[in-house]
């Protein structure tokens, strides 16, 4: 007994000496920041609760602010005693639910005003508060599309605006970049043109979940095989056609010298 009571005492001290014993409270949001939202969806942030046994929440709170301005108003989106599952926001649209160890803060009908900096603060049964924040934009459509060209290096490279998670393509002649044709970057901004010579129409196409754009680099006409089939095929038969006329002309000049040859026979017969 006197051994038990010896330890109590002993470890008792450093327990109340750790910076993060059984009394250490933490917050972490969970999504990957920054969070895109599209227009008209939900957004939806989840935050975890760590904490030690010997501490209790006593309260959960989720506020927003803009990510911009000299002095951004906070606004006050829920404010949820810890113990309970599920309290209403300031607005209809806002649902917030704490769990054991985990809350979630839901808006549907996202807008652009709903953009900002989210903050979830998380209070012990001893007053102590700790915060965690997530930047939250819009999720932008594809804007302005441009193709240039490095003329030295062959090189096309297609540029968007700022829409969210572009994702970028090629097509030559409305038909996806072949090995003959060139080589797309890993990140697909670039086209390096390996064919010669550098002729066509290369079109550099961006997408994603909202909107696609495109854009055109035209260069000189390629000669392609169609082409030169027909101009040889036109040449065969204007070759043939002018053979068939210097035959057909051969052939009216022997006619008409031998018709003329025994006309002139006729003629001596008569005469003797």
């Amino acid at each position: 007994m006197d051994l038990q009571y010896f330890l109590c005492w002993r470890v008792a001290p450093l327990l109340l000496l750790m910076p993060c014993g059984l009394q250490c409270m933490s917050v972490h949001i969970l999504n990957e920041e920054p969070v895109h939202v599209i227009p008209g969806s939900s957004l939806v942030l989840r935050a975890r609760l760590d904490y030690g046994p010997l501490e209790e929440v006593s309260m959960v709170t989720w506020e927003r602010e803009p990510e911009t301005g000299i002095t951004p108003e906070r606004e006050i989106l829920a404010t949820c005693p810890g113990r309970n599952l599920k309290c209403a926001g300031t607005r209809p649209s806002v649902y917030v639910n704490v769990k054991q160890q985990e809350t979630t803060l839901q808006i549907s009908e996202y807008s652009r005003a709903d953009s900002g900096v989210f903050a979830v603060t998380v209070t012990d049964h001893t007053g102590a508060k700790t915060t965690a924040h997530c930047i939250v934009r819009e999720y932008e459509e594809v804007h302005h599309v441009s193709v240039s060209i490095n003329v030295s290096h062959s090189l096309l490279v297609c540029g968007e605006a700022w829409g969210t998670e572009p994702h970028f393509s090629w097509l030559h002649e409305r038909v996806a970049i072949t090995k003959n044709v060139g080589q797309v970057s890993k990140d697909g901004t670039a086209l390096l043109v390996t064919m010669v010579p550098l002729c066509g129409h290369f079109t550099c196409m961006v997408s994603n979940k909202r909107s696609y754009s495109s854009a055109t680099y035209t260069a000189v006409p390629c000669e392609t095989e169609g082409r030169g089939t027909t101009a040889a095929v036109v040449c065969l038969v204007l070759l043939l056609l002018l053979f068939g006329g210097v035959l057909a002309f051969l052939l009216w000049r022997r006619h008409r010298h031998n018709n003329r040859g025994e006309r002139l026979h006729e003629h001596l017969d008569d005469t003797i």
